[in-house]
């Protein structure tokens, strides 16, 4: 019996070991920019791995204000704010009734928004760059929000419509014989149910219209609309040997990520472990 109980501490504390172990390899890098961000030019070209001797906070007013940052974040926060609610609203009332009807073509229908998430989203560029000077909306917020709601529905619709199929059924038939349409009952019972689900692709879906460069490189020029990634890579030019204010940029950059998901992170574990990534 002791030998069976110390065989399981032994491999909870293995586990948590390889755990913090992985945490700490990933944090150090995020750790490492910010303490770099508070560094002269001069420190961290002595040793970018030392602890700073002073807190340079003067890096961050350097880079807020040399690339305009804060009409960035602007930018940024409108369009993947904007392309949040479009694909998460879309989706879901596509995953609805892929997951909760039957009807003649579905299988294919899912096999189509399936068969999104194997394709090539750079290898795309040209086409839509083409597609938006046509339609005149380059150099436009629309030009963007369109390409990350369309890239991002195929994984949101495969996320949810997995996590609806697990619903029960019994809630919805009662609410049918209390006379509640179909709309209401997504409304008021699906959606509210599908809610861990609709964090995380919530968290993933800004993540990845926070962080993306490409479509804005080639479809925003205009220096007003630039979103946060964008303006970032001005420093690798005009400011590229003030490391320090680089670093800052980053560090103001990832702000807005980790408070999405320190505010969302229940809902997020909650979608995680019923099943809202299960195939």
């Amino acid at each position: 019996m002791n030998s069976k109980l110390n065989l399981n501490k032994l491999k909870k504390f293995l586990s948590y070991f390889i755990l913090v172990f992985f945490a700490l390899i990933n944090l150090y890098p995020i750790f490492w920019m910010v303490m770099n961000s508070f560094k002269t030019e001069q420190q961290i070209s002595i040793n970018s791995f030392s602890l700073p001797s002073s807190l340079m906070l003067s890096n961050y007013f350097k880079a807020w204000h040399a690339v305009s940052l804060g009409r960035s974040f602007l930018n940024s926060f409108i369009v993947s704010g904007l392309a949040v609610i479009i694909t998460v609203a879309l989706g879901s009332l596509a995953a609805y009734f892929i997951s909760r009807f039957e009807f003649t073509g579905k299988k294919i229908i899912y096999s189509l928004f399936i068969f999104g998430l194997l394709v090539p989203i750079h290898g795309t560029l040209v086409p839509i760059f083409i597609m938006m000077r046509k339609l005149g909306l380059v150099n436009t917020r629309l030009s963007l929000i369109l390409p990350y709601v369309a890239f991002n529905l195929p994984l949101t619709i495969f996320i949810l419509s997995s996590f609806m199929k697990s619903l029960p059924r019994a809630v919805e038939e009662a609410a049918i014989v209390d006379g509640a349409g179909y709309l209401r009952i997504f409304w008021s019972i699906i959606l509210p149910m599908t809610r861990p689900a609709l964090a995380t692709v919530s968290i993933l879906n800004f993540v990845y219209n926070w962080n993306e460069f490409s479509f804005a490189l080639v479809l925003i020029n205009d220096q007003k609309l630039m979103t946060l990634p964008l303006s970032l890579s001005l420093f690798s030019g005009q400011f590229s040997t003030d490391y320090g204010m680089q670093m800052a940029g980053l560090s103001m950059a990832l702000v807005p990520i980790i408070a999405i998901y320190l505010l969302m992170e229940d809902q997020l574990v909650k979608g995680m472990s019923a099943g809202a990534v299960k195939g």
